[in-house]
């Protein structure tokens, strides 16, 4: 047995904890941060945040909206800036208005209000402030400095108008007009553009069939929802709503969240039922849908957390005809109850080993045992039990020989952590043999700036059984082959990913790699020609990502597949 002392401290060895100053865009829970663009020698980039991060319809009568413009290289704000700051939600202008701040933090108040019938309705909308005397035509409000504790009674301007009156995504555009000085008006305004979800709640009944009514809420992030069903036979539920799938407009969206809420009562959504999830017929993977049953004693979420490469890959599945739909379609699909097993254990401090307040439940079903993909599941909760929103973790996966078996730290090399959005998180990890395991979890903080409440450290050790043969018939596994893929494979994905080779030498590597049984796949349908040679970037991004031990075998493999079922690749 270790020490427990002793094996917390070769846990802070295994990771690697960087200095935390995040450099590149990224997407978090009422938040948004722009790719950054290059000013004097700094990288520059504006990031904007809600106060609520979950803001709800009629939930609250004003929120705060930060906008921070700052140097990702040094995470230091840049002072005296002038801002044109505009809202916009399904292509209509609800706001736009100049604003300066002497510190590079930005803060708005935003005060909801119904009943606008102007044209254009942004003509509605009504700002507080003053006009600061050295940047004409902004607004500006003399007072206390705003941080996050004290918005109550801190200066800031407002805006009062049809802004988070309707749930769904807004996109928030600043201009920097200005910046380092009120009067040094830049020749080009730097230009940025970021995506903020405010939900909405929409109540729906299902009849079973016994004639039972059952109550069910959709929280959407995204756009209202239509055409709800349930159908009997399957006791699956669908629903639709905007959205344009065109690629210029699906590489901006980061995430789509939706919400299904149904009472633990109605059997088929009990609690520790598994589901799965379709998106415009094309089933998501599986760590899309995540399955909350803690955060109400009667009532189970299930969460759509379609990501931007989810969304890419749906649209390569389905191909141009996709572009142009108008809607997503979303299709919720409960499954038998997973017979799980458990773990839970607390993180300390990576100085004093002290205590910090989150817990931590790693969770597997049962079924799935040595030689598999294991789809575990990774919860945060804080002091109250509740969960812990928007945190950013790592996990390193150790045999009891102490070799390593997995490790992954998310994909995004400047903004390091897995982002757990609602404090839930499954990862599928190849488990290689039966008995004891160990995984070290470093949780590195939570939000955009990795606030360290609950950030630590913490080990658990747990027994790995040998699994059912066939786990899960509809997604067959690389591993239950027990076929390794030499590691001369990646150095030809690394390559080709970086261009050093073309498509047509990675192709015919690969066809050779399968004839020759090098690298075994599952069995795959021969697709006929496409009529296109072009291998979709996703794809290209996976053997980048799978070189450099991002993602498993298994989700390569995946790539291959897809190239054989369009006909891209004969074998």
């Amino acid at each position: 047995m270790y020490d427990k002392f002793a094996l917390l401290a070769i846990v802070v060895g295994i990771f690697t904890i960087p200095v935390l100053v995040p450099d590149a865009f990224a997407h978090g829970l009422g938040g948004d941060q722009a790719e950054p663009l290059t000013f004097g020698d700094m990288e520059v980039t504006v990031r904007t945040q809600l106060n609520p991060s979950d803001i709800t319809v009629g939930d609250l009568d004003s929120a705060n909206m930060q906008v921070r413009f700052f140097d990702t290289l040094t995470d230091t704000n840049l002072d005296k800036v002038t801002y044109r700051v505009e809202v916009w939600q399904s292509g209509e202008l609800l706001a736009r208005n100049l604003f300066y701040d002497g510190d590079g933090r930005l803060d708005v108040k935003i005060k909801p209000k119904l009943g606008c019938d102007e044209d254009p309705i942004e003509t509605c909308t009504v700002y507080g402030g003053s006009e600061h005397v050295s940047a004409p035509g902004a607004l500006f409000v003399q007072g206390a400095s705003c941080s996050d504790e004290n918005l109550d009674i801190c200066a800031r301007p407002s805006m009062t108008g049809p802004i988070f009156v309707k749930g769904g995504l807004y996109n928030i555009r600043v201009d920097i007009e200005a910046a380092t000085s009120p009067r040094t008006v830049l020749a080009s305004p730097l230009s940025y553009e970021t995506f903020v979800s405010v939900a909405q709640e929409q109540n729906f009944l299902i009849q079973t069939a016994n004639a039972e009514e059952i109550p069910v809420i959709i929280k959407t992030y995204y756009d209202d929802v239509d055409n709800f069903k349930f159908d009997k036979s399957d006791n699956s539920i669908s629903f639709d709503m905007p959205f344009d799938w065109s690629p210029d407009y699906v590489d901006q969206v980061q995430v789509v969240h939706e919400e299904v809420r149904v009472p633990k009562t109605f059997a088929p959504y009990a609690e520790g039922k598994q589901f799965k999830g379709y998106v415009n017929g094309v089933e998501i993977d599986q760590r899309a849908l995540l399955n909350d049953p803690y955060s109400y004693d009667d009532t189970n979420i299930v969460h759509f957390l379609i990501t931007n490469s989810e969304l890419l890959k749906i649209n390569e599945t389905l191909g141009p005809d996709n572009y142009d739909s108008l809607q997503m379609d979303l299709k919720l699909v409960p499954l038998d109850e997973a017979s799980k097993s458990s773990t839970e254990f607390y993180l300390v401090d990576t100085t004093n080993y002290e205590q910090v307040p989150t817990t931590v439940n790693i969770s597997w079903d049962g079924k799935y045992g040595a030689n598999q993909d294991i789809p575990f599941e990774f919860t945060f909760f804080d002091e109250n039990r509740d969960l812990i929103k928007d945190l950013r973790y790592a996990y390193v996966v150790l045999d009891e020989f102490d070799q390593e078996i997995s490790r992954y730290d998310g994909d995004d090399l400047g903004n390091p952590g897995i982002v757990s959005v609602e404090g839930i998180d499954i990862q599928k990890i190849y488990i290689p043999s039966e008995g004891q395991i160990r995984f070290d979890i470093l949780v590195y903080g939570t939000g955009f700036d990795y606030d360290p409440k609950y950030a630590g450290i913490g080990s658990a050790i747990i027994e790995i059984g040998p699994g059912s043969p066939d786990p899960s018939p509809s997604t067959p596994s690389l591993k239950d082959e027990k076929v390794a893929i030499p590691d001369w494979i990646k150095n030809n994905a690394e390559w080709w990913a970086a261009g050093q080779i073309d498509d047509e030498s990675f192709v015919q590597g690969i066809q050779y790699l399968i004839k020759e049984n090098v690298l075994k796949i599952p069995p795959t349908v021969q697709g006929s020609d496409s009529g296109s040679d072009r291998i979709p970037d996703w794809i290209k991004n996976n053997a980048e990502w799978w070189a450099a031990g991002q993602i498993d075998d298994e989700s390569f493999v995946q790539g291959i597949q897809y190239l054989i079922e369009k006909g891209i690749m004969k074998v």
